[in-house]
């Protein structure tokens, strides 16, 4: 219990630095929006090809739009030097893990909620399983959230940072990518029998990744 009172405590501060700071609102929403609008003329005015291509669209903002909040939420901390502080703080470093994750996985949760509305009105899509959309983005953003919260701080300790984070990330992330689409797909046609499958991937990579970060996490954040 105490290692999630931790957690959440490191979670809320990081929601109130985000908040005040305005960054998901200013970066990531304008990002994603962007993204969205530019491809959605690219490929024309046919509504079948942007039917097709709304899943991919949506995830790819929300792949690029982790990137970079997991990439600020330790940003943030070396700027003001609280990095070292939350080392030598005299908590499990897992709650440290959990905490960043759990920041990164909400404003994920609130930039797909607004992406949600714009591809509803750019696309006209129509979504016929609610609650499976709503599993594969839940799922989709705290596998995102833990793989960023993993291997942000390494980054943030290499001098090639920038170019190193994605280089780790992208790679990993490939099956959140293609099962969110999926699952996405398949939840705006009403096929949701199907779509158990790939949320079932969610769910065990979920697992495989918040496990693994609150085991070796603390050893990457001292090294």
């Amino acid at each position: 219990m105490r290692l999630l009172r931790h957690a959440a405590t490191i979670a809320a501060k990081d929601v109130r630095a985000e908040i005040r700071a305005k960054h998901a609102l200013a970066t990531l929403l304008p990002f994603a929006a962007t993204l969205l609008v530019s491809f959605g003329f690219a490929f024309g005015p046919g509504r079948d090809v942007l039917l097709r291509t709304a899943p991919g669209l949506l995830w790819m903002a929300v792949l690029f739009a982790a990137v970079i909040a997991a990439r600020r939420a330790y940003q943030i901390e070396s700027e003001d030097g609280a990095l070292e502080g939350l080392l030598l703080a005299p908590i499990d470093k897992a709650a440290v893990f959990l905490g960043k994750a759990a920041a990164v996985a909400l404003q994920l949760l609130m930039l797909v909620a607004c992406a949600l509305v714009l591809v509803v009105v750019l696309f006209d899509l129509t979504v016929r399983g609610p609650l499976v959309l709503a599993a594969a983005f839940g799922l989709g953003a705290v596998g995102l959230a833990a793989v960023g919260g993993l291997f942000g701080v390494l980054a943030e300790a290499a001098r090639t940072r920038e170019a190193l984070f994605p280089t780790l990330v992208l790679p990993l992330v490939t099956p959140v990518l293609v099962a969110g689409v999926r699952a996405t797909d398949l939840a705006a046609t009403g096929r949701t029998d199907e779509a158990i499958a790939w949320l079932g991937l969610l769910v065990a990579f979920d697992v495989v990744f918040v496990s693994l970060g609150v085991l070796v996490f603390g050893f990457l954040m001292e090294d």
